[in-house]
């Protein structure tokens, strides 16, 4: 089976005026040598006194170096660079920064379930649905062939046909079910098989309040995955508009929603998937007509239906490889082997094989971590590992690595691997490239963890070349690394953070830091144990590298996970009111923090949070939620603080109140005006191209003006300020001049 894979568009510029990176920008190498004389970034550097090596590492520990700094919008560059690369099981669907879950994205359908690619007779064909850059709530007609193509082979469940008829009679149904239970295509055949001429999908982001804007056509709509929240609720208020423009256009809508509590009002339709057998059989019917009831009289089928749980998109993936049963022994032992134990015997036999050669293992290994990305980079990256393989194994004699060597599909036939040309969206726009990813997408994790754990020996080679992947100038490179490594702490959280972790940490280049930064968030995210802890702990330690990189991981994580931006907060608390020691660690500090702003719908918690923390702490950590509220605001990328709080925070009171709370705060303070005038021109900027952002502008400047030295400071900014391209003042700042006049006195 072809494993589903999240990709992300990257794309998000600076203010202008902004000092250029010193790491160069995502997609782009970093320069390959130092300057003569100098150490490069991570080599050694001569003891002043001694004359001999000492690493990064220790002459960091000891002070003697300044580690490097990066630019402005760089900590943005590193988030995005992590949930455009990471591979798709780290990230899932739920890698919302502001905008959709994957902005600009695939959505596809395997067998019951839609998910990223699209697995259909062999093939994976990825569906782009929208305009790069667009708007985040923006809406896009799935392709017909795409719907017919699902609906021939869908196998409706029990719960189908009374929810067809519900919506049938209500226009409006809101379907509720676990994770993986296929209730997104659910969606799409349940609007599919009322007739209607086109299926538009909505973005998952479009304001409850908002819905029944978009349904402007006489359509199907689905609305999957809406994210709910005691701040976000989907009332019964938003169906009731949503219905009455529904009769009036013709139109069917369906919402998807994991099981909520914030429906009030709303009784959900309650769906559930169809049983593997019926998943199964309906594949079968297409692909195998006339066969499916000896087929699924084969032993090891029986035993694969007789497994609780099976989610629709398994029984698809097993329904193909039945399909392709040819009646051989080998072939039925194929389908005997589906399942974890097949994998986990698999890459026991590849890595303990004598006679599976030296770089092959390479091979295995490095297409473990560059599973689904492109074939060259497993390649090129699976020789540098059997360098270290060779050396490890025969120091006695330089490494040899033959010029010309396997065929690629005699590569991925070894590895249980298949390859096709596809798009991959780089930093320039798309590019054909060759991809290669295991048939299983459970392999990589087995892989890595077996090498890791059952094979000891080869930790020293598998350090080095993970090491070297960390330094590499390709984003996509070192976050994979990070995604190795990663793995293994999940593992063996202590050798990892010992001989992988720690080594980044302490790095003076940027590069290694962020990738170690990257690990840590990663394996959080797979539950490895007590990361948050040493993120905390490292919050404040002695050592500069293991500050800045908890600090970053930080910031990443709570995105990722909006449970955790309370606590990382706190984390980042603790250490302003230490003291940051230099104007490098304030401003990591200040990145970290402002990212916590990305934590998609639950930002209206981070700010009160932020609020909470001017009138109860520290000058210091009133100073850190300044700054990095001023920066989350100077930013006009997607999913920015602007475009979220016209969106949806202007309509939630508490939220309105805080924004206002926070902006009159940092207008007012000395230290921050400047940065807080320069984020408002943004907010401007924007809104001379969003009318929803100069709506919020305009109720939101009333309430930051208390004193007379507020709407004087408001006016002459918005007097002063010009136009993005330098030109004159744009005609928006003309309209809230006049929202901030004073209303002339009553006579």
């Amino acid at each position: 089976m072809t494993a589903s894979a999240a990709a992300a568009a990257r794309a998000e510029g600076g203010p202008p005026g902004a000092a250029p990176p010193k790491q160069p920008p995502p997609g782009q190498p970093s320069p390959a040598h130092a300057a003569p004389g100098q150490p490069s970034p991570g080599q050694a550097a001569p003891n002043q006194a001694s004359g001999q090596p000492v690493s990064d590492e220790d002459a960091l520990s000891h002070g003697d170096l300044e580690p490097e700094t990066e630019g402005a919008q760089e900590a943005r560059a590193a988030q995005r660079e992590l949930v455009a690369h990471a591979p798709a099981f780290f990230l899932g669907d739920d890698a919302r920064f502001g905008g959709s879950a994957v902005g600009g994205s695939q959505h596809g359908v395997s067998g019951g379930q839609v998910g990223g690619d699209v697995y259909m007779g062999g093939r994976t064909e990825i569906h782009h649905h929208g305009t790069p850059g667009a708007a985040p709530d923006a809406s896009g007609e799935v392709p017909r062939p795409y719907v017919e193509e699902l609906a021939a082979v869908y196998a409706e469940g029990p719960a189908f046909a009374a929810a067809l008829e519900r919506l049938r009679e209500e226009r409006v149904l809101v379907l509720s079910g676990a994770h993986a239970t296929g209730r997104n295509a659910a969606a799409l055949m349940l609007v599919h098989r009322l007739g209607v001429p086109a299926v538009h999908a909505l973005s998952p982001e479009t304001p409850p309040a908002a819905l029944s804007g978009h349904l402007t056509r006489p359509a199907g709509y689905v609305l999957r995955d809406l994210p709910l929240s005691r701040n976000r609720p989907l009332r019964d208020t938003h169906l009731f508009a949503a219905r009455d423009q529904l009769v009036k256009t013709g139109g069917h809508l369906v919402v998807t929603v994991e099981n909520s509590p914030h429906l009030p009002g709303v009784t959900p339709y309650p769906w559930s998937p169809p049983p593997a057998e019926d998943v199964v059989r309906a594949l079968l019917d297409r692909h195998r007509p006339g066969e499916a009831d000896a087929l699924l009289a084969l032993g090891p089928v029986l035993d694969f239906l007789a497994g609780a749980g099976r989610h629709p998109a398994e029984a698809a993936a097993f329904a193909q490889a039945l399909a392709e049963y040819d009646g051989t022994a080998q072939a039925l032992a194929r389908l005997a082997d589906f399942g974890q134990a097949a994998v986990e015997k698999q890459c026991r036999d590849w890595l303990g094989d004598p006679e599976t050669g030296l770089r092959d293992k390479a091979f295995l290994l490095a297409l473990a971590v560059f599973d689904q990305a492109p074939y060259v980079l497993a390649a090129e990256l699976a020789d540098k590992l059997f360098v270290h393989f060779e050396r490890l194994q025969h120091p006695e004699r330089p490494p040899v690595i033959p010029v010309f060597g396997p065929a690629a599909e005699d590569r991925l036939t070894l590895a249980r691997a298949g390859g096709e040309v596809r798009q991959e969206q780089t930093d320039w726009g798309p590019v054909p490239q060759f991809m290669a990813a295991f048939h299983d997408e459970r392999t990589p994790r087995v892989l890595l963890t077996e090498v890791w754990t059952s094979h000891p020996s080869a930790r020293p080679a598998l350090v080095e070349w993970l090491g070297q992947l960390a330094r590499d100038g390709r984003p996509l490179v070192r976050t994979r690394a990070a995604a190795a490594a990663a793995l293994l702490a999940a593992a063996d959280l202590p050798s990892t953070m010992a001989l992988l972790v720690d080594r980044w940490a302490t790095a003076r280049a940027v590069g290694p830091r962020v990738t170690a930064a990257n690990t840590l968030t990663l394996a959080q995210l797979l539950g490895a144990p007590v990361v948050l802890r040493l993120l905390t702990q490292w919050c404040n330690d002695g050592q500069w590298g293991r500050r800045w990189t908890a600090i970053r991981a930080l910031g990443l994580l709570a995105p990722l996970r909006p449970d955790l931006a309370g606590p990382a907060l706190d984390a980042l608390a603790s250490r302003a009111r230490a003291d940051a020691s230099n104007q490098a660690e304030r401003d990591n500090l200040t990145e970290s923090a402002a990212l916590l702003l990305s934590a998609g719908q639950r930002r209206g918690e981070v700010l009160a949070e932020f609020v909470r923390l001017l009138y109860r702490d520290t000058p210091a950590v009133r100073g850190l939620a300044l700054a990095a509220f001023a920066r989350a605001c100077d930013n006009a990328g997607e999913g920015a603080l602007v475009g979220w709080y016209a969106e949806t925070g202007m309509y939630q009171p508490d939220t309105a109140r805080d924004m206002a709370t926070l902006w009159r705060t940092a207008l007012g303070d000395h230290i921050h005006t400047r940065a807080a005038l320069q984020a408002l021109q943004t907010w401007v900027h924007v809104a001379t191209r969003r009318t929803d952002a100069a709506t919020a502008l305009e109720l939101l400047l009333p309430a930051l003006i208390v004193t007379a030295d507020d709407r004087k400071r408001l006016d002459h900014e918005l007097r002063t300020m010009r136009a993005e391209d330098g030109g004159p003042r744009p005609p928006l700042a003309e309209r809230l001049l006049d929202v901030l006049r004073p209303a002339p006195a009553a006579h």
